[in-house]
Order: structure tokens, then C-alpha cells, then sequence
């Protein structure tokens, strides 16, 4: 009976983290986007659902609930194949992203390794921060700026990892450099939302047992999210100034709080009947082969 009801409160604690996140993209647009019009707040939210964004939410939140990265990594750039702008991807990508990390912690979170944990904090934030500012100030200034070039460009990179030694000896050199690794994988993360290949790789390199390289994942790539949604937040009300930027240049509609219930409706699915059925080996070159052919369809929607 006791561990029913600690399951039923972890569910409840679940739903209310859902709750918060929806609430604030609410009160955002309510009290910072419509200002005193008529039809101020909830009314002004447009829901027009897309079936291909529903398709890679499913897809990415699948990846991610097994692996600790996904939405991002995956969604960003084949979101990008529709919107064009990270700024109108990321209000869609980061709410879903939060919340399957965090419940991700919710079950592992004394399996993290608090000194990985620590040097993502205080080495790679910072520069998580600087740059996703930095694209938004680019995207602004220059209207028809689009970086999938740059995302499929690294996509191709990271890629041929599994079947290139020579580029799999230099992710490896980064890896020596720890500090160096941080610096450079906050501001890969900033400016494209690929931050998570370079995650993945170090954590691995770690031989971390299984339900601890998750869980340090996740909460790292949650993170990542985590401050990528308040600097989005800070800049949307005028605390970050940033030149040219302005609401308008956000996605923020109803729509994204159905996705978001959709990627968490994938996670506890996939909880439960595919996160201990996986063979690592064999999602690595699946992952290889998935990188690969985003990366060239980027490339060739970007020239």
C-alpha cells in the first residue's frame, strides 16, 4: 500500500510540474505578449496543430526518454526543416525537453555524478547563455539568417564518429581536455541545440553503468534547456536586452502545450516497455545513420 501511494505521488508531482510549465507560457503571453488588447491572454493563444512537428516530437521524445537526449539534438534540426528560426523552434523543443528530464531525475537522481555535474553548471552554462543570446541577436538582425548549414555541417561531423577512427580520435583528444570539452560543447549547444552529441560522447567515454550515464545526461541536457528557456524568458520581457529581438520573433501558441503533453505521454510509455530493452550497441549506429541524413537534408534545405 505505502509504495503505491509513493507512486501515485511521484504521478501527482508529475502532473503538477506539467501544470507549472504550461501556467508560465500562459502568464508569459498574457502578461508580456498581448499587453492591454481586448482579447489579452489565454484567447490570443493560436492553436494550429502540425501532423509533421507531432511526428518528430514523437520520435525525438522516444529517443530521449531512453537515452536522456533526443528533442533537442534530433528536433531542432528537423524542426528547422519547417520553421527555419531556432527562435521559433525552441519555445516548441524546450518545455518537452525539461519535463522528460526531469522526470528522468525524478526516478535516477541518486545516480548522478555530481562533479560531471558540476563542471556542465559553472563551465558550460555560461557559455550555453552567451550564445543562444548571440543567435537571437543574429536571427534579428539579419531576417533571412538560417543556421541549418552550420547544424547539418557538425550533424555530418558527429555522425561519421562511429565509422571514421580519425574523427572519432579527435572527439576523443576534446574529451582529455575537460575544461576545453565544457567551453566547447556550451557554445556548440548555444548556437545550434547539438550540445547533447558532445553529452553523450563524454559520458560515454566514462563507462558509467547504465541507469547513471542516463540520469547524468539528462540532467545535464535538462539543464541546458533549463537556462536556454530563461534566457528565451529574460530577453522576452526586456530583462536581457538584446538588439532587434522582440516577442513576435517567438513561437508561442496552445499548440505547444499539447506537444509538450504528447512528449510526456511518450515518455512514461516508453518508460515502461522500452528503456530495458535497448541495446546500446545497436542504438549507437542507429544514431550514426539518424544524424547522417538530417544533417544532409539541412545542408540542402540551407543552400
Amino acid at each position: 500500500m505505502g509504495t503505491r501511494f509513493i507512486e501515485l505521488l511521484k504521478t501527482l508531482i508529475k502532473i503538477a510540474i506539467m501544470g507549472l510549465v504550461m501556467a508560465g507560457i500562459i502568464v508569459v503571453n498574457r502578461k508580456y505578449l498581448m499587453g492591454d488588447s481586448e482579447c489579452a491572454g489565454i484567447c490570443s493563444l493560436p492553436l494550429e496543430i502540425s501532423i509533421y512537428t507531432l511526428i518528430v516530437i514523437i520520435i525525438t521524445s522516444t529517443v530521449q526518454s531512453v537515452f536522456g537526449v533526443g528533442v533537442l539534438l534530433f528536433g531542432t534540426p528537423l524542426l528547422l526543416l519547417q520553421y527555419e528560426k531556432l527562435t521559433l523552434v525552441l519555445p516548441i523543443v524546450l518545455p518537452i525537453s525539461i519535463a522528460i528530464n526531469i522526470f528522468q531525475v525524478v526516478k535516477h537522481y541518486k545516480y548522478i555524478d555530481t562533479d560531471f555535474y558540476k563542471r556542465i553548471l559553472f563551465i558550460t552554462i555560461p557559455f550555453v547563455i552567451v550564445f543562444l543570446a548571440l543567435v537571437l541577436f543574429l536571427e534579428a538582425k539579419f531576417k533571412h539568417l538560417g543556421i541549418g548549414i552550420f547544424v547539418g555541417l557538425f550533424m555530418l561531423f558527429v555522425a561519421l564518429k562511429s565509422y571514421s577512427g580519425k574523427i572519432e580520435r579527435i572527439l576523443k583528444a576534446f574529451v582529455k581536455y575537460e575544461k576545453t570539452y565544457f567551453v566547447v560543447m556550451g557554445i556548440i549547444h548555444g548556437l545550434t541545440n547539438l550540445g547533447g552529441s558532445l553529452l553523450t560522447a563524454i559520458a560515454h567515454e566514462k563507462n558509467y553503468p547504465k541507469d547513471t550515464t542516463r540520469v547524468t545526461v539528462g540532467v545535464s541536457y535538462g539543464t541546458f534547456a533549463l537556462f536556454q528557456m530563461l534566457t528565451l524568458l529574460l530577453a522576452v520581457i526586456g530583462v536581457i536586452s538584446i538588439p532587434g529581438f522582440a516577442a513576435d520573433n517567438m513561437n508561442i501558441s496552445y499548440s505547444n502545450i499539447i506537444y509538450l503533453i504528447v512528449g510526456v505521454v511518450i515518455f512514461l510509455v516508453t518508460e515502461k516497455f522500452l528503456y530495458t530493452n535497448i541495446d546500446n550497441e545497436k542504438y549507437n549506429k542507429i544514431f550514426g545513420i539518424f544524424l547522417f541524413i538530417s544533417g544532409i537534408l539541412l545542408i540542402v534545405k540551407s543552400l
